[in-house]
């Protein structure tokens, strides 16, 4: 997909990510279209999830900025601020379901945060979300009952809980099975395709990349910034950068093939 007339909706210009004076990426920028699934791949340790929370504040730049949809929002303060929190779903890589919590009640968190809907107005849209997801059976379950491809797909109804128009997945199926994660690849796809929200994610997974993704960036740790930008199979394809293909063919630098 190419997006709502290739309108940006996130934007990275000049970004550096890191840890106090540690730079991991640096020189990031990329725009993120309208309506597409844009993926941020790499090798593990090359700053991926770094990247991604600090696309929604989660983490502090070292250096540039982001705009969602047109807003600075580590510039936003008070009222503008949540406003802006709003526009945006996460799900993160381990869930982050909380374990006391029944599956609709993790799912109403954000509208109990940021809404005024009553308490039954509030279960209504926590079941609808469930339902998008195939799981209004396990409402009333504890996470600890469920698979965990259940878990995602939880975690998921609840980045969706208000109706955003960017979400931010951070290995959305990672850890599971290839059937399992096969359904995880389709339900993002649906729910990219059938709604307009335009995705983030953050994956290794090739049968995902290949399967979901429209355009990505590649970065790489060890020269700490993007060494390719476009569609994943252009990049496997056509590529000479031995990085790139390396990763795509998933081999070593001695030329073999990683299983």
């Amino acid at each position: 997909m190419s997006g709502r007339g290739g309108e940006a909706a996130v934007v990275v210009d000049g970004v550096a990510v890191g840890w106090d004076a540690t730079v991991i990426q640096r020189d990031l920028s990329f725009e993120v279209r309208c309506g597409e699934v844009f993926g941020i791949l790499g090798g593990s340790g090359s700053g991926k999830s770094t990247l991604l929370k600090a696309m929604f504040g989660l983490h502090p730049l070292l250096r540039g900025r982001i705009l969602l949809e047109g807003d600075d929002l580590a510039a936003a303060r008070g009222a503008a601020r949540g406003r802006l929190l709003r526009r945006f779903g996460v799900m993160f890589q381990s869930g982050a379901l909380l374990g006391s919590l029944t599956v609709l009640e993790n799912v109403r968190l954000p509208l109990d945060e940021f809404t005024d809907l009553d308490d039954a107005e509030r279960e209504l849209v926590a079941l609808a979300k469930l339902d998008q997801v195939g799981l209004c059976p396990a409402a009333r379950k504890l996470p600890g009952e469920l698979s965990g491809g259940m878990q995602k797909r939880v975690a998921i109804a609840r980045a969706m809980a208000l109706d955003p128009g960017i979400l931010f997945l951070d290995e959305p199926s990672a850890g599971l099975d290839p059937i399992t994660s096969a359904e995880i690849d389709a339900l993002v796809c649906a729910l990219s395709r059938g709604f307009g929200i335009t995705s983030v994610i953050v994956t290794h997974e090739l049968p995902s990349i290949f399967a979901v993704i429209d355009r990505c960036v590649l970065l790489d740790g060890e020269a700490q910034t993007i060494i390719a930008e476009g569609r994943p199979a252009d990049l496997r394809d056509h590529s000479t950068d031995p990085r790139v293909l390396r990763f795509f063919r998933r081999e070593t630098e001695q030329g073999a093939s990683v299983p």
